[in-house]
C-alpha cells in the first residue's frame, strides 16, 4: 500500500493542495495492465505508461522538434489571442486546468487575466503532487494576485471532489490544453466533458485544445521524427517493463510505427515485432510469444475537424462559440459555453 500524503496548505494560505491519490499500489495496478494487455489480442499497451521518468524527459524532447508542430502552435495561438480568449467570457473568474502539468502555457491565460481582474483563484488538477508542488510555487512567486487550491488526483476524482464545492465567485474558465482530447476515442472524450461540464454552470466556459486533420504526411512526421526520439519514446514502455518487472524484452527486435488512419481520423502508434520471438516477464511469471510483423498498439491521437468539434461541444452540453487557429491552420483552441 502506497502511505497517502497529507493535504497541504501554505503559511500564507495563498496555496492548498488536497491529495486524493487513492492509496492503492500503483506497481500492482502497472502489473494487472501489463498482463491484461500483453495477453489481449491484438496486444496492447497503456499510453499512461509512458511517463516515467525518462519518458517525460523524451516527451519534453518532443516538444522541441521540427516535425511536432502542436506544442508551438498552441503557444502562438495563446499568445496571440489570450486577452481576446478571456473577454470573450466577461466578468470576474475563475480558472480551472485539468491535467495542468508544468502549467507554462497556462501563465499565458493567467496574465491575460490578471489585466481585467485583481486577483485570481486557480485550480489545477494532476495527477502527479510533486508536479503541481513545483508548478504551484512558481507561479505563486511570478504572480502576487494569485491564489491557488490544487487537486493532486485522477480527472474523476478531481472532478468529483470540485463537484462538492462551495459555489465559485463569477464564471469558471475551465482549460484542457495540448493535444490531451485527442487520446480519448470518441465514447471516452464525450464521457470526459460530460463530467467536466458537470461541475459547471450555464455560461462557463471550456477552453479544449484540439489537433485537426490534416494531411497524413505531416501527421506521421509528427509522430516518427527523423531523428527517432519519438520511437525512442515508445520504445521506453518495452525498457520499463524491462526495470520494472524484470522482463527480457530487446528493444532492437521492434520497430516504432506510426501512421494515419484516415477513416478513423487518428494516428495510431505501435511496436512492431522484426522477428518471431518469445520474452519472458519474470515478475509476472508469464511469457509472451510474438510473431514476426506482429504489433502491439499503444496509442491513438484522434483529430478534428470543425464539423466534429461542434458535435463534440453538442454532445456535452456546450456550444463551440469560437475558434481559434495558428497561422499555418494546424491547430485550434476552442471556447465552448456550458448551455
Amino acid at each position: 500500500m502506497t502511505e497517502r500524503v497529507l493535504d497541504h496548505t501554505s503559511n500564507d494560505g495563498r496555496l492548498t493542495i488536497r491529495n486524493l491519490i487513492r492509496a492503492e499500489d500503483p506497481r500492482a495496478t502497472f502489473n494487472a495492465d501489463v498482463r491484461e494487455g500483453l495477453s489481449a489480442r491484438p496486444r496492447r499497451l497503456f499510453p499512461k505508461y509512458f511517463y516515467d521518468e525518462l519518458g517525460s524527459q523524451l516527451f519534453d524532447a518532443i516538444c522541441l522538434l521540427p516535425e511536432y508542430y502542436l506544442t508551438r502552435a498552441e503557444n502562438e495561438i495563446l499568445a496571440r489571442y489570450a486577452d481576446e480568449m478571456i473577454e470573450a467570457l466577461p466578468g470576474p473568474k475563475t480558472l480551472l486546468e485539468m491535467g495542468s502539468g508544468s502549467a507554462s502555457k497556462t501563465r499565458l491565460i493567467i496574465e491575460a487575466l490578471l489585466k481585467h481582474q485583481r486577483e485570481l483563484l486557480f485550480i489545477p488538477v494532476d495527477i502527479s503532487p510533486a508536479a503541481l508542488e513545483t508548478s504551484s510555487r512558481v507561479l505563486l512567486q511570478s504572480y502576487p494576485e494569485l491564489r491557488i487550491e490544487a487537486y493532486a488526483s485522477d480527472y474523476y476524482d478531481g472532478l468529483d471532489a470540485l463537484s462538492m464545492q462551495k459555489e465559485r465567485e463569477g464564471k469558471t474558465l475551465a482549460l484542457f490544453l495540448g493535444s490531451n482530447i485527442g487520446n480519448f476515442d470518441a465514447g471516452e472524450s464525450r464521457t470526459f466533458l460530460r463530467a467536466l461540464r458537470g461541475v459547471l454552470h450555464v455560461g462557463d466556459a471550456l477552453l479544449l485544445g484540439a489537433d485537426l486533420r490534416k494531411e497524413p504526411a505531416v501527421l506521421e512526421a509528427a509522430y516518427d521524427d527523423a531523428l527517432g526520439i519519438t520511437a525512442s519514446f515508445n520504445l521506453n514502455l518495452l525498457a520499463r517493463i524491462n526495470r520494472e518487472l524484470d522482463a527480457d524484452f530487446n528493444l532492437r527486435a521492434f520497430k516504432h510505427r506510426a501512421f494515419y488512419n484516415k477513416e478513423m481520423g487518428r494516428v495510431e502508434l505501435y511496436l512492431e515485432s522484426t522477428s518471431a520471438q518469445t520474452v519472458r516477464i519474470k515478475k509476472l511469471e508469464m511469457e509472451v510469444r510474438l510473431g514476426a510483423g506482429e504489433r502491439i498498439h499503444t496509442e491513438n491521437s484522434y483529430k478534428y475537424d470543425t464539423e466534429g468539434l461542434s458535435r463534440l461541444a453538442e454532445d456535452t452540453g456546450f456550444r463551440r462559440a469560437r475558434t481559434w487557429l495558428d497561422q499555418a491552420e494546424r491547430f485550434s483552441s476552442n471556447l465552448f459555453i456550458a448551455v
